[in-house]
């Protein structure tokens, strides 16, 4: 029977493919406070700003590519039973391949109802506008979770955790919570990887192996490794 693989994936992972990140700018995210563009008060505030603020995010992702890292963790499939669990609101992980990926913050290339947080949609192009509503006649918004949101898809995410007998933590400072939290639901029994380049062994966690790389080149590495020892 195949292992079950859970792996949780942050910026990091994102940042080699050009998608930037507000923590390598001083809090900022492309010269925009987040409490501006990235909480229900700013929404409220000024709907058309932070609108504009995803449209841009948006034609970013569009652009990008998956990069080496995305292409190795969908590689994982092939052997293992995995589970992406992201931080991550681009498609990159699909893109490469991924058939199951968890999104704790939302999804960039969506859109949904103020009025009905389930109704969701895909956004055709690149943009989504003031006067773009949903079925019941209101306003669509980002399908983000902002800050000081509720994340919906944490208990789920807490339950793939659990039963991981392999944890992968890339591309993630482990600072953005409750997201963070994850890895403290891991079995001991679970082994698990922490890659990046300022990643630290975390006091309290056992089996825990630390790959001071960037997950482009962390990534394919122990994906080969994991591959040779359990198959």
């Amino acid at each position: 029977m195949k292992k079950k693989v859970v792996v949780f994936t942050g910026a990091g992972v994102s940042a080699e493919s050009g998608i930037n990140t507000f923590r390598d700018s001083g809090g900022l995210w492309e010269q925009y406070r987040i409490e501006d563009v990235a909480t229900p008060e700013a929404w409220r505030k000024d709907p058309a700003l932070v609108l504009d603020f995803y449209n841009q995010r948006r034609k970013q992702v569009i652009k990008a590519e998956p990069n080496d890292a995305h292409k190795a963790i969908a590689q994982l499939e092939k052997y293992f039973q995995v589970q992406v669990i992201t931080q991550n609101i681009d498609d990159l992980h699909e893109r490469a391949g991924s058939k199951r990926v968890l999104h704790l913050h939302g999804e960039i290339r969506k859109s949904r109802s103020t009025l009905s947080p389930n109704l969701v949609y895909k956004i055709v192009g690149e943009e989504l506008n003031i006067g773009d509503k949903c079925e019941k006649g209101s306003q669509l918004r980002p399908h983000i979770v902002w800050f000081g949101e509720m994340v919906p898809a944490m208990e789920e995410a807490v339950m793939h955790t659990q039963n991981a007998e392999i944890l992968l933590v890339i591309g993630t400072s482990l600072e953005v919570y409750p997201a963070a939290s994850l890895v403290q639901f891991a079995s001991e029994e679970s082994i698990k990887y922490l890659i990046d380049p300022k990643a630290h062994l975390i006091s309290g966690i056992d089996n825990l192996h630390v790959i001071q790389k960037k997950a482009g080149e962390g990534v394919p590495v122990l994906v080969k490794e994991l591959i040779k020892e359990y198959v």
